[in-house]
């Protein structure tokens, strides 16, 4: 039989499990720690990036806004103004120019019953649609109403709305009866 003799004058003690634990938990923190800054690094990386993409937001914000301010000076000066109104004045004409005529006084032919004849005739253009302001002579109260009747059974007037009638005297022209209308027209 072996006895076991311990000839040290402090009984022998093993580190092996607080070393093995150490070296564990150190190698966790360490992978922990690269971890760590990896991602510290990809987020300082984006945001520098997005930094990056902000300033130059914020720069051609800046360069935008100088530019409209620029525009906004150059058309408020008085000889641009000048030119706008003559502009509109201009499109306004072209928008005359380019009204059907021809095709008004083709559906008035065919409205027009006898005895009824165009006075005066006035376009304007409501948004999309065209009004017509009408001044129409009648010789009777009866070419009258078969004007009025016409009118609204056309397909190409509607809103049909009389604005006023008198009977000028005989010495004025040979209408009996002349009446002031509005009808808005179909232009297609």
């Amino acid at each position: 039989m072996k006895a076991r003799l311990n000839l040290s004058t402090v009984p022998l003690v093993s580190h092996r499990r607080f070393t093995v634990a150490s070296a564990a938990i150190g190698l966790f923190a360490f992978l922990a720690m690269i971890l760590l800054a990896t991602q510290a690094f990809q987020v300082w990386r984006r945001d520098s990036k997005f930094r990056a993409q902000q300033e130059q937001l914020n720069s051609d914000i800046a360069r935008l806004q100088n530019h409209r301010n620029e525009l906004d000076a150059f058309f408020n000066r008085p000889e641009t103004a000048k030119r706008r109104e003559l502009a509109g004045y201009l499109n306004g004409l072209i928008e005359q120019r380019s009204f059907p005529w021809t095709k008004v006084f083709m559906d008035l032919e065919h409205s027009l019953p006898a005895g009824v004849h165009v006075v005066s005739i006035a376009p304007s253009l409501v948004g999309d649609e065209v009004q017509l302001r009408l001044v129409v002579g009648a010789s009777s109260d009866e070419a009258k109403l078969k004007f009025l009747q016409a009118i609204e059974s056309s397909p190409a007037f509607s809103r049909l709305e009389v604005l006023s009638e008198s009977r000028p005297g005989r010495a004025e022209g040979t209408d009996e009866v002349r009446v002031e209308l509005t009808a808005w027209y179909s232009t297609i």
